[in-house]
């Protein structure tokens, strides 16, 4: 993977944990910066279960299939991160 390879995915990363925060109702207790991780993590497995599952990787443009299995994906780390966050957090009697 090139140094540009690794930009992109950066940036395809924190688009879908951005997006992946939308899809969840309610609002997240989590920072950011954990959510650009998700993301980032959730392009990673997206790509892989896309290409796995049989989708085509080369297209005109945006993989719109594989976008859609990274956001869900990222919507369920994102909910699941959060989940364990804010217990975490509380169990320690902090707040904000």
């Amino acid at each position: 993977m090139t140094i540009t390879g690794i930009i992109s995915a950066l940036l395809v990363g924190i688009v879908v944990g951005a997006l992946g925060r939308l899809v969840v109702p309610g609002k997240q207790h989590i920072p950011i910066w954990l959510t650009i991780v998700v993301g980032i993590v959730a392009a990673f497995i997206g790509t892989a279960l896309a290409r796995s599952l049989g989708m085509p990787t080369t297209t005109d443009g945006i993989d719109w299939l594989e976008l859609i299995v990274q956001v869900v994906i990222a919507a369920i780390g994102v909910a699941l991160v959060a989940g364990m966050y804010g217990r975490r957090r509380s169990r320690f009697g902090l707040r904000g």
